[in-house]
This record gives C-alpha cells, sequence and structure tokens, in this order.
C-alpha cells in the first residue's frame, strides 16, 4: 500500500444519545475525500475506539467502506495491550476493502523493547493484511526505540511502516536511515509533519486534516515535492488551529472544529468531555 500523502485519522461521530452517528461520519468522509486527502483511517485512537464495542467496530469498518466506495485507500486501526486478543480480532473481523492494519505498541503493559519485538511478530506472522506500526508513547507509556523498529522493518516484509509520533527528530532520523528504502516513515503528529518530509517521511496520518482537508493537503503536497516555502506558509496559516485542536483532548477539540462546520457535533463517550468554553470560541473563531 502507497502511504505517501495525507492520511487521516477518522473521528466518531455521536448522537446527543451517545449512539454512533452514522451521517455525520458519511459528511466527513466526503468532506475528507472532496479535500483531497488521500487514505483513510478507521478505528484509530482519534475514533475513540476505546469505548466502542466489536459490534459498532464492524459497523464502522462496514460504514466507512461503503461510503468510501472505493474512492481512497482504507486503513483499520487494531491496538491494545494483550497481543493474542488483537491477532485475533484482526481475523476475526470483516476486512474486506482495507488495505493495511494500523497497530499502535501495547499500552500500559510497559514491556521492554523485546517484548515489542515479540509483539509485533506475532501480529505480522498472522495479520491477513499489511502491518502499519505505530508508536506514541505519550498514550500507551513507553517508547519503541528505533531499533526495535529498524529490526521490525527489516525483519518482515509483512510491516510496511510506522506512524512515529514519539515527536523525536533523531529518533525518526535513525528509523529512516536504518530502515528498508520501502519501509513507510509516516508523521503520527500534524506539527511534526513538514519537518519530517524533508528527511524521507513519506507523509502523515492526520487529525487536524479533517476539518481543513484541502489547505492541509496542498501543503503536504508541496512538501513532498520540495517546495518548502510554500509549505512553510500554508503551514504558518493554519499553525494556531493546530495548537488549539490539541491543547486540552483530542478529539474533544478536533470535533469542535467539525461542529463548527456542521459537520459533526461535539459529543464524546465518557470519560471524554467537551472542551471548555473558552478554547471552543478559539477554535471556532479559526472559522469565522
Amino acid at each position: 500500500m502507497d502511504l505517501t500523502g495525507t492520511g487521516v485519522a477518522l473521528v466518531t461521530p455521536f448522537n446527543k444519545d451517545k449512539n454512533i452517528d452514522f451521517t455525520s461520519l458519511g459528511r466527513i468522509i466526503d468532506h475528507c475525500i472532496e479535500g483531497g486527502v488521500n487514505y483513510l483511517v478507521c478505528l484509530g485512537t482519534t475514533g475513540e475506539t476505546v469505548t466502542l464495542t466489536l459490534k459498532e467496530k464492524q459497523e464502522l469498518l462496514d460504514f466507512t467502506k461503503n461510503q468510501t466506495a472505493g474512492r481512497v485507500p482504507l486503513v483499520a486501526g487494531f491496538g491494545g495491550n494483550d497481543t493474542m486478543r488483537i491477532s485475533e480480532q484482526i481475523n476475526s473481523f470483516n476486512l474486506d476493502g482495507y488495505s493495511a492494519i494500523l497497530s499502535s505498541s501495547p499500552n500500559y503493559n510497559k514491556p521492554s523493547q523485546e517484548g515489542i519485538f515479540q509483539h509485533y511478530k506475532h501480529i505480522a506472522l498472522n495479520s491477513p493484511l499489511p502491518v502499519i506500526l505505530y508508536n506514541v508513547p505519550c498514550r500507551t507509556g513507553q517508547n519503541m526505540e528505533a531499533e526495535t523498529t529498524i529490526r521490525l522493518a527489516n525483519k518482515f516484509e509483512q510491516i510496511i511502516g510506522i506512524k512515529e509520533a514519539a515527536n523525536d527528530i533523531l529518533q525518526s532520523m535513525e528509523i529512516r536511515r536504518k530502515s528498508p528504502s520501502t519501509f513507510q516513515l509516516i508523521a503520527g503528529d500534524d506539527i511534526h509533519a513538514l519537518p519530517m518530509i524533508s528527511y524521507g517521511c513519506t507523509g502523515v496520518i492526520s487529525v487536524v486534516a479533517q476539518a481543513i482537508p484541502a489547505s492541509f493537503t496542498e501543503m503536504i503536497n508541496a512538501a513532498l515535492v520540495a517546495d518548502f516555502g510554500k509549505a512553510s506558509s500554508l503551514q504558518f496559516s493554519f499553525l494556531d488551529l493546530i495548537k488549539l485542536i490539541f491543547e486540552e483532548n483530542n478529539p474533544a477539540g478536533i470535533k469542535a472544529a467539525l461542529s463548527k462546520q456542521n459537520l459533526c457535533s461535539e459529543d464524546l463517550r465518557l470519560p471524554l468531555v467537551p472542551i471548555s468554553e473558552d478554547l471552543r470560541t478559539r477554535i471556532q473563531s479559526y472559522f469565522d
């Protein structure tokens, strides 16, 4: 799967009764595709996946596939801290129409680097689809070090890339330098995508791009052809929005931005709660 360009980690919209709002999800998917994004991620962290039932996850996978209708590739998120259970889920879901699995490093358990390696080895050997690693230590409590990623990249062809969100430039440079040329380094944080592209990152899996798909995708595309003057100018134009989106909570921030555009409500499932009124005002003023 070619992961070049802008991917979007979709939110899961909810109604006031906290049931999934599929109508709003359809609007967001169309908004992203019409804005030029290159692929979509269903069941990522931004989708509040840990609060979804297995039935809801399959419904979201099916709806996203049907709404996308082959217009862009799709990635399905499967992460957690129970290796065997993740593998079982990957193989029990209907993943027709999906091109790859995005799987976050185990959270809470805090395994050693060897434990992380063995975790992904098991998933790679048992997944019916190519696997994208996901390193996000601010959420998992444990960094997947460059040496572990490089070892996985060189050992398993089934592992095709990493969403790297450690926000450590040296670490991501080492991954790019020592992994196979076919292994795709993907920015996992909106703010770091532009500088990461300068040393070989192929793009980003973005949160904010679902609110501003056209301008964000234009920025990434400019960077990919080394037009960093244009890319920097575009990023500076929405830099404040990126910072605001993540100031209190993700996905509460991005849902506030989407709500302003009448794409979905701000409703979340506990323990997440909406952002403060002050932050909401500052986010929504961007679109005025």
